[in-house]
């Protein structure tokens, strides 16, 4: 299981948000290529972007620091989030050297366009599921919808989708522990591996997404825990290590 380091920008910044609330953020760097090289330097072998004015943009606004941080770690695999709804944002990101494309609103709002962006750029694309009691949020969150997340997720399993990354919003940012219920819940609704997100706090939370991963789980993102310390990137890592392979 990948630890996986989150980048969140904002206006050119490193910031971490509560609850996906714009006017809920905290600022950590306004040096975000800095910021990464602080976790390639901590061992992570995946980092996690989010373009957080893109996502209520509905296209990318971030996108010059993500290529910078694409190129200072050409091997480095980088996956991309937030304001991405069409082909042609796909291919900036993966000509930019970006390995995987999170794409989140628009495969709620129009499914068939994920099918479509697996065969244009086979093995680089990620959907995004947030969802609140259940139920995928769309739009920086700002919309709920009426859909259950696990029923969208066995939507896709036949498309080529490389791993779907579940977002708690109730959790996300809040320090409250990671909801390895519903968690395990999405990876069991389909064959799509599946990589937690929010409200990871610890390592108690890496020991018990670990304990279920055998049944689909291949990654954790981390954001707030990392930057107020309360997580070691390296020692997660080791942990997830120590009892397998590092890389599912």
């Amino acid at each position: 299981m990948l630890i996986i380091p989150a980048i969140d920008l904002k206006d050119g910044q490193c910031v971490r948000l509560r609850q996906g609330l714009m006017e809920d953020s905290t600022v950590f760097s306004d040096e975000p290529v800095a910021m990464a090289r602080r976790w390639v330097e901590a061992g992570c072998r995946r980092l996690h972007l989010v373009d957080l004015n893109g996502a209520f943009a509905g296209e990318p606004v971030n996108g010059e620091v993500v290529a910078a941080i694409a190129a200072a770690w050409p091997e480095l695999p980088i996956q991309i989030g937030g304001g991405i709804r069409n082909l042609e944002t796909i291919e900036h990101y993966v000509r930019a050297g970006v390995s995987y494309v999170i794409i989140g609103t628009r495969a709620v709002k129009d499914p068939a366009f994920v099918a479509e962006a697996c065969a244009a750029f086979p093995g680089r694309i990620i959907v995004g599921l947030d969802a609140k009691d259940g139920l995928v949020a769309t739009d920086g969150w700002a919309e709920v919808s009426t859909l259950r997340a696990d029923d969208l997720a066995r939507r896709f399993e036949s498309d080529g989708v490389s791993a779907i990354v579940y977002t708690d919003i109730a959790r996300d940012g809040m320090m409250q522990g990671v909801n390895v219920e519903a968690t395990l819940a999405m990876a069991r609704a389909s064959s799509i591996p599946v990589i937690a997100s929010g409200g990871i706090t610890n390592l108690d939370d890496i020991r018990a997404l670990y304990a279920v991963a055998a049944e689909g789980i291949c990654g954790a993102i981390t954001g707030r825990a990392i930057y107020e310390g309360t997580l070691d990137v390296a020692e997660a890592q080791r942990l997830c290590d120590a009892h397998g392979d590092g890389e599912s």
